[in-house]
């Protein structure tokens, strides 16, 4: 569940954001910056944050001045006021002992990212989601009957995206003269770019535009069929995934938690008296391991799957156990479940729902603190993390 993460902006207004956090001990830290008028709680926002907090990476989002929970009147900012918003915010989360090096930025949010990422020295790589090389494309949006009356009288009340805003001269004026790609050829810092070419609201070309300013090291990722705000299924969750996986290398070091004990390797060999019939063996270990009747196995042993949610189980009770014994605890038992699911059209598919069963005096604060070295476990950080698995082909035994 996200946690509130207010602060102050750049212009002393009360701004709202919410943190999500990892599971495990996070291998990053990174702010989220919303679309134009959407807001942190926006759909694209809640899913990529969720899901980047999946795979790792703690995600900061905030609402702008003016927009969601956040004070201030948004008609009356500028463009300059966002991104100093985000240095305000980037600065924040430092304080807190969560200090970001990623920033990414969907639409006008991408837009604002890599005009503040140059004030920004703790800022590591950047990420962005349909952003527009020009920050005047945000006029579109406003019909001209209003642009008109703007330029006119100073103000008028424009219609964005459902909502009603007053915009005065002062904010178009300052998108009107903004240039962003002399700063995109500046950055000094890693980019990726993500964008739909069908994107109706912010063209393909946005991104070219913004992929021929910037300098080495620099990516693009197609987003397919999907719509500007990220709306259709997946579409948000497969764009976390592009940057989950592209950001790591820029991200600090990340040193193990609780350090997994050393062992041989494990072998799994067919006994060819079933379909799925493995021998397994570790050291003097030995077992089988098989698939139900139902697929075509034996039922002799547990299936892949259930022998990754043993070790889950395992390395949870295990850890439980050393950490109750090394506090003083009186823990008396200690029970872990661990129940594997796979939702389809989802990143990551794959789900591990972990029960745990406390025996023991205990107090409220134990079995939180019990809880929470829980998702450290060696195992837990290996599955939240992810790895990396090598492959060869043996030679010269055969």
């Amino acid at each position: 569940m996200a946690q509130p993460f207010d602060f102050h902006g750049a212009r002393g207004n009360h701004l709202s954001g919410l943190v999500d956090r990892p599971a495990a001990t996070p291998r990053g830290w990174a702010i989220f910056a919303h679309c134009f008028t959407c807001g942190k709680d926006s759909l694209a926002a809640v899913r990529i944050a969720r899901a980047l907090a999946r795979q790792g990476i703690g995600v900061m989002r905030f609402d702008f001045a003016g927009l969601g929970s956040s004070e201030g009147a948004f008609g009356e900012t500028r463009f300059a006021d966002h991104a100093d918003d985000l240095i305000a915010a980037g600065e924040a989360m430092e304080a807190a002992g969560m200090p970001p090096a990623l920033l990414i930025g969907h639409s006008f949010g991408g837009a604002a990212a890599l005009a503040a990422a140059g004030a920004m020295p703790g800022i590591k790589a950047i990420a962005t989601i349909a952003a527009p090389a020009e920050v005047r494309h945000v006029l579109h949006v406003v019909d001209p009957t209003s642009l008109e009356q703007i330029d006119a009288e100073g103000r008028a009340d424009v219609l964005l995206v459902g909502r009603h805003f007053s915009l005065d001269r002062t904010f178009v004026a300052d998108a009107r003269q903004q240039d962003l790609l002399p700063r995109v050829a500046t950055l000094h810092r890693p980019l990726l770019i993500l964008h739909a070419p069908r994107d109706e609201l912010v063209g393909i070309d946005n991104a070219s535009a913004l992929f021929g300013a910037a300098k080495h090291p620099k990516s693009f990722v197609s987003l397919g069929e999907a719509d500007h705000l990220l709306t259709g299924p997946g579409d948000a969750e497969f764009a976390a995934a592009m940057i989950a996986a592209w950001a790591p290398r820029y991200l600090p070091i990340l040193e193990a938690d609780l350090e997994a004990p050393d062992g041989g390797g494990v072998v799994a060999e067919e006994t060819l008296g079933g379909k799925f019939q493995l021998a397994v063996r570790s050291g003097s270990h030995n077992f089988f391991a098989d698939e139900p009747i139902s697929e075509g196995g034996l039922d002799s042993g547990l299936a892949p799957y259930e022998l990754v949610s043993a070790g889950l189980a395992a390395c949870t009770t295990m850890t439980m156990r050393l950490y109750a014994d090394r506090k003083g605890f009186g823990l008396a038992k200690a029970r872990t479940i661990v129940m594997h699911d796979k939702r389809s059209g989802q990143t990551p598919q794959d789900v591990f729902t972990r029960t745990i069963e406390l025996e023991g005096s205990l107090s409220e604060e134990e079995r939180e603190k019990i809880l929470a070295i829980a998702e450290r476990c060696p195992v837990d950080l290996t599955l939240v993390r992810g790895s990396e698995v090598v492959t060869r082909l043996a030679t010269g035994r055969y």
